[in-house]
Formats: structure tokens, sequence, C-alpha cells
């Protein structure tokens, strides 16, 4: 078979395949559902927004949760439906990383000869009424805003507006100044993954709007998979059932695989480089021991001129790569006691990928 030939099968397949989905934006990562789960963890949210509605005080709140958990739907569904209620601007740290252009991008500036400070006073007189600021993937502002300046303007604002952060990072706290946390004081709200019911339902819920009928064998296989090798990220999970509606014929656990490969791709590629630096000393490290890997990992640092974290620092960035579904931190006993080693959970071949596009 030449190569026009396989597009044309190929095109053809894919044409009678698609019959069977009525909706593609339901696979759409950015898709909010009409209804989405309800969770215990999302009550306290809903809560301080309605506090914050009915008295103006600010009721701040940390909301965090590894990947795929559903902070982002949720935090963009209460948007939509209490619109009528609060006024919401939504900033995404991944696509604007420092203070400065979250700022510039809230206001549609282009930010040339503007300082921080004049973006702020834009900001604050055209925002007067309550306001809830939303930052998404808050654990993603550049290490060059050192200070978090967008936290602390919000924190003495005295427009009193509300923060709403989402982190991947379950100690993110510990990279903010004291004098942040001791006038922002979130509510921290911790929302766990998915179980495979949870799981299961979503993908109903999705094949109900989406596909022509519900493929129940299917949906619970994906759920079971998911829940077991992914950290319960439901994006893997939305992506397999969205690739095994167009392609029926292919092994599921073939579509899983791909799902699972693609997504985890754009989560290394956007780690930060001491993070990149981090998983390639665990990857050359066999022993696997976490001290032994730091030592490593500040060797290859000095190799490339970046300055390393602290002990402590290090160790929480362990704990957000876990969160991440990049690695396990397992506990060992070694002698008479106990030490933890570092297993990278996916395949290394995706970080010398990422390695190549950034360092050499």
């Amino acid at each position: 078979m030449d190569i026009e030939q396989y597009l044309s099968d190929k095109q053809r397949q894919l044409e009678k395949s698609g019959q069977r989905i009525k909706d593609f934006g339901v696979f759409d990562f950015n898709y909010i559902p009409d209804k989405p789960l309800m969770r215990k963890e999302v009550k306290p949210v809903i809560d301080a927004l309605l506090r914050y509605s009915q008295t103006g005080i600010a009721n701040n709140c940390l909301i965090l949760g590894s990947r795929g958990c559903g902070k982002s739907v949720i935090a963009r569904y209460l948007m939509k439906l209490l619109s009528n209620q609060l006024n919401f601007v939504y900033s995404n740290c991944r696509q604007h990383n420092t203070s400065f252009k979250i700022l510039a991008n809230l206001l549609g500036l282009v930010p040339r000869g503007v300082g921080l400070h004049e973006l702020w006073e834009r900001f604050t007189d055209i925002h007067h009424k309550k306001t809830v600021f939303i930052l998404d993937e808050v654990d993603l502002l550049s290490e060059k805003d050192r200070h978090k300046d967008i936290l602390y303007l919000l924190s003495r604002s005295t427009n009193n507006y509300m923060a709403v952060l989402l982190s991947n990072n379950p100690k993110f706290t510990a990279c903010l100044d004291e004098s942040i946390m001791s006038t922002l004081q979130p509510e921290i709200i911790h929302f766990s993954s998915y179980n495979a019911m949870d799981i299961e339902q979503i993908l109903t819920d999705r094949a109900k709007t989406g596909l022509v009928s519900i493929p129940k064998t299917v949906i619970s296989e994906i759920a079971a998979l998911t829940a077991k090798n992914t950290n319960s990220d439901v994006r893997i999970a939305l992506k397999t059932l969205y690739l095994w509606a167009l392609e029926p014929d292919e092994a599921l656990t073939d579509h899983f695989e791909k799902a699972r490969k693609d997504i985890i791709f754009d989560v290394v590629k956007d780690l930060n480089d001491k993070n990149l630096l981090i998983l390639k000393a665990a990857q050359s490290q066999s022993s696997g021991y976490v001290k032994e890997i730091y030592q490593v990992y500040k060797k290859t640092s000095a190799n490339f001129n970046e300055e390393a974290f602290s002990y402590v620092h290090f160790y929480s960035n362990l704990s957000y790569l876990q969160s991440l579904g990049l690695i396990l931190l397992i506990s060992t006993k070694v002698d008479r006691s106990y030490t933890n080693r570092i297993q990278l959970t996916f395949d290394p071949g995706i970080l010398d990928t990422v390695w190549k596009m950034r360092f050499e």
C-alpha cells in the first residue's frame, strides 16, 4: 500500500467512525459540562463564593489537587453559574506566567512602557464591584516573578477582591512569602483524585451528550485503567474514549497507552527547568534513593548554570511531581531504617525528547 492509498483508506474509516460521534466538542479539555460531577470538595468553594457575594468580605481559597481531578472544570462552571451575582476574571498561569503578563492580558494591553503598579491601578479602576480573581495553575508562576506580586496586590487591595487559586502542587504555600500568606489567609481545599466510579460517571455523562450510543462495557474498562494506572487523570480517560469512538476496531489498551503518552508528554514539556533536572537526575541514578538523586541533581544543575533547590525545596518538588503522576515515592527499608526511593512512572523516552528540546 502506498501513502496515497493509506491516506484514502484511513480517511474513509474515520469518516465512517465519526458517525458515532454527535458532538466532538465534549472531548475538548476546555469543555464545561452542563452538570459537572458533584463531590463534597465542591461545597466549601460554593460556600466561600456565596459568603463573598453576600458580605463583600473576601474568603480566599487555595484549591489543591493532582492534574485531571476537576479543579479547573469546577472553577469555570461556577464562574458561569454565578456570573449574575459576581464579577469573575480568570487567568491561566501556564499561558501568562508573571504578574505583569496576567494583568496585561486581563486588560487586553500590549505591555510596553507600562509598569506593574500602573497596570494594577488600571485594573482596579475598571473593577469596582465584587470581583473573584481566579488564577489557574498558580504554581506555574515563573521563578522570575520571585515575590508573586499579583498575590501580594490581591491580598492588600482595598477593593476586597476574592482570590481563588488552583494548584497542582500540594506544597505550594511553602513557596509564598509570610507577608502574602498572613494577608491572603486562604482556605485550603483539597480535591481528591477521582475513583473508578467517578470516572465512569463522567465518561457516561460525556457519552450521553457526545456519542450516538453509550458503550457501557468500554466505559467501565477505561475507568478501571485510568484509576489504576494514571493517578486518576480524567483527561486520559476522555481522550481514550474519543480515540476508541473514532477507531473501535483497535485494542482499547492501545488507545489508552496513546492517550496517556500524549498527555504525559504535554505535562513533562510544561515543567520548568528545575523540575526537568530533578527527573533527569532520577532517571540517571539506578538506586532511586532520594538523597543520592539530590546529589546528582545538584551536580547536573551546576553543569547547566542553574541554581539548585535546597534539599527542603527539592523534596517539596518531589511531592509536586508525584501529584502530576510522573513519579512514585516509595518507602524502602535499608538496614534498620526507612528511606524513600523515586520511581519514574512514564516512558523515559518522553523525558529524553523534552530534554533535547530544552537543553541540547
